[in-house]
């Protein structure tokens, strides 16, 4: 067993086995009899779990719970702060995605257990704007399987739909959660006002094939230019160099110059500097170690600057299949 390739309902059934017979009884009174089904077949499923494993699935609802209090305390962006500092960009991004989908619409958190085939087939006789909505509910990782099963033509359709969706009113989700509940089966839900956008749909695009991508972005530049050009700003950020695996960052690193690699890591995350700094020789780190206190205080404007190509290098690199970034490659990307 390993923790990454373990369901959310096996690290549920880990965690509810390490907090005792009381602490599980009291979480397990809150579940439906869905969700009670899968956890207790996983309980029961449980075999000898490598205290590793155990270690690390408390410390993910240590962490859970944290955040849970920072939001309650001073909300998402106060929460959002607190945990980068203390975990990284990426991980607190992982913390609170996950927590938001906890606040979610029972309706549409039905969806999250349904095959990316199946929910394609739903969609086929969706108008665009209501599956491009239902596809906001989703984790990037869904939506992007699910966006990858649409027709071509539908694919662009409705990802542009999403960069350019406002928020919508909880009467008209309402009425779409309705929808889901009777078609997928489910007990009523909450209130819930959402919104995509350009960041939505590049977490998305992130995520999906490489052909489908090129697709979704080629329709989008020909219906909106500057839209295009800013979903494509967002879909790899400079501290998205954290994805890349070792062979790719040092293929990175001969692409760039130095004088832009020390000023672009003066506002990086130790998360970044760290996969930077493995990847060179000590000399080569301490170098750009002493380059970056040499320069002294830099505008920011600079360091953008610097990071913006550095991005636009790993892209060019990406595009010609040199590199690869965690979460985007195709089923035949990889050869295990």
């Amino acid at each position: 067993m390993e923790y990454e390739e373990m369901t959310p309902q096996q690290r549920a059934a880990v965690a509810l086995v390490a907090f005792g017979p009381e602490v599980s009884a009291l979480v397990l009174k809150g579940l439906n009899e869905q969700e009670l089904e899968k956890i207790t077949v996983e309980i029961a499923n449980l075999r000898d779990v490598p205290p590793k494993i155990e270690e690390k699935v408390i410390d993910e609802c240590h962490q859970i719970f944290i955040a849970r209090q920072y939001i309650s305390q001073g909300g998402v962006d106060y929460a959002s702060q607190i945990l980068e500092k203390a975990l990284g960009k990426a991980k607190a991004r992982e913390i609170l995605h996950r927590l938001e989908s906890s606040f979610q619409a029972k309706g549409f958190s039905l969806l999250r257990d349904i095959d990316a085939k199946q929910l394609s087939g739903f969609f086929q006789n969706e108008h665009p704007q209501t599956t491009a909505l239902i596809l906001t509910q989703l984790s990037p990782n869904q939506a992007a399987a699910v966006l990858s099963e649409l027709a071509p033509e539908l694919q662009a359709e409705v990802s542009l739909r999403i960069a350019m969706m406002e928020k919508i009113s909880p009467e008209i989700l309402k009425e779409i959660e309705a929808t889901l509940e009777s078609h997928f089966g489910a007990s009523s839900g909450r209130d819930l006002s959402v919104s995509g956008g350009a960041k939505t749909i590049a977490e998305i695009l992130n995520l999906i094939d490489s052909t489908a991508e090129k697709n979704i972005l080629q329709s989008l530049e020909a219906e909106d230019p500057d839209l295009a050009a800013e979903i494509k700003n967002m879909m790899f950020i400079f501290d998205d160099l954290i994805l890349l695996d070792d062979r790719s960052i040092q293929r990175l690193l001969k692409e760039i110059e130095t004088k832009d690699l020390s000023i672009a890591l003066k506002a990086a995350s130790d998360e970044v500097k760290n996969k930077i700094f493995s990847n060179v020789s000590e000399r080569v780190a301490t170098m750009i170690q002493e380059e970056m206190e040499f320069m002294g205080p830099t505008r920011l404007s600079d360091v953008e600057a610097a990071q913006g190509r550095i991005v636009e290098a790993v892209r060019h690199l990406e595009e010609e299949g040199q590199i690869i970034i965690a979460g985007r490659g195709g089923k035949e990307d990889m050869i295990v």
